[in-house]
């Protein structure tokens, strides 16, 4: 079980820190609104928020690949 738990969560932590430099080379922290309203954090605030969210985003995404897979109605035959 814990094998599992860290599998999702190193392929999702990788996965987490592309994603959050792809997103903010490509957009400024000061810059990013939310619902029309400028958020105000500090740019290592925002940088630090942005990542746990990419890697939450990508655990769960992980975590539902990985139930796919495992999951006896969906084998598939050889």
């Amino acid at each position: 079980m814990l094998r599992r738990v860290m599998i999702i969560l190193w392929s999702s932590f990788l996965v987490a820190i592309i994603a959050e430099g792809c997103f903010f080379s490509l957009f400024d922290p000061h810059e990013v609104f939310i619902a029309e309203r400028q958020i105000e954090l500090s740019g290592l605030a925002a940088y630090t928020l942005g990542f746990f969210m990419f890697w939450g985003c990508c655990a769960l995404s992980s975590s539902l690949t990985y139930y796919l897979l495992r999951t006896p109605s969906n084998q598939v035959p050889d």
